[in-house]
């Protein structure tokens, strides 16, 4: 008769588990002060993937709310001029004309550098080449031909990394053999299925494929490319992790949260986190550089350190 008894006794136990969850699940519900607060940050997409990581893991500590809206880095700067955006994640800083809208008001931005990125050039596991020196495709830019290639294909014409691109070439128009598609992914598929082209991606798409692209990253390779600004240096470089933090891959861009909210509030919050060591972690797991590098200590215990000498 005892073994009933027992079960009763656990049936209760769940029941009384699954009702006090459901107690404070509704309770947060209905109460406000446990809701908390919810931002809007808007987001370079090339970026998207390592910040959606860093929004997870900050939201699953705490009941606020950050929800990221990616954009082209022209469409941010935009609505920093029209002062529709105050809290943004790009890879570079902004012009003081840029954010006069805000300086206008007296409004000093925050600029946090959160971490290091990388512009991969990506062609199909196909193409018999797997190096290309950065002045080739420079010369490109500006007109000339480009070895073995028929083109380069970029992300979005309004994107960071055309941007990066044209300053880099010192051009204001692309040449007609450049292509755009309409965001990383549509890159990744484009190169995976047509053989002859470079595709122009940011690090982390790579590093970090959604699901649903992991069959065409694996018909991709990275190839690497060759420092022209490090003297007596003949070696090619792939954004690895290390060559992004070291600064020998060539085509690295500083991670920036700039915050125009003018005051203390959630977005303060959600910047330290990510420049904090938890969210440079995040970075470090993703594949890009992180912005610091926390240094452990190892203490020697006294009988090697004897030996040694």
């Amino acid at each position: 008769m005892q073994k009933p008894i027992k079960f009763l006794s656990l049936c209760t136990v769940i029941f009384g588990a699954v009702f006090f969850i459901y107690s404070c699940e509704k309770n947060k519900n209905n109460n406000p002060e446990l809701q908390g607060e919810s931002i809007t940050f808007f987001v370079d997409e090339t970026l998207m993937p390592v910040m959606e990581d860093v929004k997870a893991v900050f939201e699953s500590s705490r009941p606020d709310t950050v929800n990221l809206i990616a954009k082209s880095e022209t469409e941010i700067v935009k609505l920093i001029t029209e002062k529709k955006a105050d809290r943004i994640v790009m890879a570079r800083t902004l012009t003081p004309g840029e954010e006069n809208a805000y300086r206008k008001e007296k409004i000093v931005p925050v600029v946090t550098q959160i971490g290091i990125d990388g512009i991969a050039l990506v062609v199909n596991q196909k193409s018999q080449d797997s190096i290309v020196e950065l002045d080739q495709i420079i010369d490109f830019l500006k007109g000339k031909p480009l070895p073995k290639f028929k083109g380069l294909v970029f992300d979005n014409p309004n994107s960071g990394t055309v941007a990066f691109f044209k300053e880099k070439a010192g051009i204001e128009n692309l040449p007609s053999n450049v292509f755009s598609q309409k965001n990383n992914n549509e890159v990744l598929k484009f190169i995976a299925e047509n053989d002859g082209y470079i595709g122009v991606v940011g690090v982390n798409w790579i590093t970090q494929p959604m699901p649903e692209m992991q069959k065409f990253t694996n018909q991709l390779k990275v190839l690497a490319v060759k420092n022209v600004k490090i003297s007596k240096d003949d070696n090619y470089y792939k954004p690895t992790q290390s060559n992004l933090g070291e600064g020998k891959y060539p085509l690295v861009r500083k991670i920036y949260m700039l915050n125009y909210e003018g005051t203390r509030g959630l977005g303060t919050a959600f910047v330290s986190f990510t420049a904090g060591s938890i969210g440079q972690k995040i970075f470090l797991r993703a594949g890009l550089a992180p912005a610091r590098l926390e240094l452990r200590e190892v203490k020697v215990r006294p009988e090697i350190d004897q030996n040694q000498n």
